[in-house]
């Protein structure tokens, strides 16, 4: 059975009135065009949990969970005391540093393998530029080799509109799982490469998530170590969410350096470089990296609280319990069904995705989708991932396969 379509009058209207102040109304991936345009909330009013609510009052469980660093819900009165604390009795923003940049970056060490030193960020585009620079600045080379999305800086952003050529000429892309393509970048540029930066889980733009095959990881590692090349892992995503110890203790293969962001603040903006302590020490002298607003406090008071609450309370072994559950049980169903979807990830992070189709279909297969979830109020993105958090409840995740399942059924009647 359709849904009924949402009343989103007061979106659509603040997005006109937007557009008119800020280009297209909202930044990068939140423009309606990449959802399902007219069918989809433009501005959100409050979240609590795992729950969002638009301004038009539509309240929808959310798996975007903020693009990633909602990792325990909305409104944390444990993270967020801990902040209105430092605001009210201390203050956050000085000319010098707090003590806290030293307990995360203590605690960085006791939980990271790679971890020896640590620097911390605003953004996850400002962790994997610093990454590169030093790295770059260790090696004194100059090419890069990249492997996912890596933010939106000049010498790795997707859309290439106002980025001269020179300033990415000498970052080259290579393929996820497929250790050759990397070999024949080195062969060709090893001995001026710098860097090899990949995404230790394969979750590329509006793409399944892949896991690496056997030996996939440390095929990488082994030809870093063969070119004399630093090996950068980007686990902006995965960091404090796949385990604590990050993709890298999951998989068992340790880089030379790492990033991390989202998740280890619970949505307090925060990056962090991490790694051997010779190629951090770059940063000393020879590589500058300095803003106003990178010692700010905040950040760091929320990420030790939120790190404190991940361990204490096994948080991210309850969300691969109902994780893997959950994605059985969407599995099922699209097998059951048979559109053309299936399921990817791991756990804490799934994707439905669509197979392309001779006739063009799955594209409207997909929108048809998406557009039934929303009007059922479970909120996913048609080409980004979705997330679990810790305040999704049992309820919640029996609510969105139930929602499944009548979208697939709608699907199958209409197709």
């Amino acid at each position: 059975m359709e849904a009924k379509k949402l009343q989103l009058d007061n979106s659509l209207n603040e997005l006109k009135k937007g557009k008119s102040l800020i280009p297209g109304g909202v930044l990068g991936i939140r423009r309606p065009y990449n959802f399902v345009e007219g069918e989809f909330p433009v501005y959100f009013d409050q979240g609590k949990g795992g729950r969002v609510t638009d301004i038009d009052g539509n309240e929808y469980i959310d798996y975007l969970c903020a693009y990633g660093p909602m990792i325990l819900g909305n409104r944390e009165e444990e993270i967020d005391n801990a902040v209105i604390n430092q605001i009210q009795n201390k203050g956050f923003c000085f000319s010098l540093t707090q003590s806290y940049q030293n307990q995360l970056a203590e605690k960085m060490n006791e939980l990271i393998p790679c971890a020896e030193m640590s620097l911390f960020v605003c953004t996850g585009s400002d962790a994997t530029s610093t990454a590169i620079r030093l790295a770059r600045s260790y090696t004194g080379k100059t090419k890069v080799m990249r492997c996912g999305y890596h933010g939106w800086h000049d010498w790795c952003v997707e859309v290439k509109g106002g980025v001269p050529e020179k300033l990415y000429e000498d970052v080259f892309e290579f393929q996820y799982n497929n250790l050759e393509s990397l070999e024949t970048l080195l062969k060709e540029h090893g001995d001026d490469t710098g860097a090899v930066i990949i995404t230790p889980l394969g979750h590329p733009l509006a793409a399944p998530i892949t896991e690496p095959n056997k030996g996939f990881l440390e095929g990488v590692k082994a030809l870093c170590e063969k070119y004399k090349v630093v090996l950068i892992f980007d686990e902006i995503r995965t960091g404090f969410r796949v385990s604590l110890g990050g993709a890298q203790k999951h998989y068992g293969v340790t880089p030379d350096l790492a990033v991390f962001g989202k998740a280890m603040a619970n949505g307090y903006p925060i990056g962090a470089v991490t790694g051997k302590a010779e190629i951090m020490k770059e940063g000393e002298s020879n590589v500058f990296i300095s803003s106003t607003f990178f010692p700010n406090s905040l950040s760091y008071v929320a990420a030790l609280k939120t790190i404190e609450v991940l361990e204490r309370d096994k948080v991210l072994d309850k969300i691969w319990e109902r994780g893997e559950s959950f994605n059985n049980r969407i599995a099922d169903l699209l097998e059951k069904y048979d559109i053309g979807a299936r399921i990817s990830g791991i756990p804490p992070m799934m994707f439905i995705t669509f197979d392309r189709s001779s006739d063009g279909t799955h594209k409207a297969k997909r929108n048809d989708f998406y557009t039934q979830l929303i009007r059922r109020k479970v909120f996913l993105q048609p080409y980004h991932h979705g997330y679990i958090c810790y305040r999704h409840t049992e309820k919640d995740l029996d609510y969105t396969v139930n929602a499944i399942e009548e979208a697939l059924q709608y699907i199958k009647d209409k197709y």
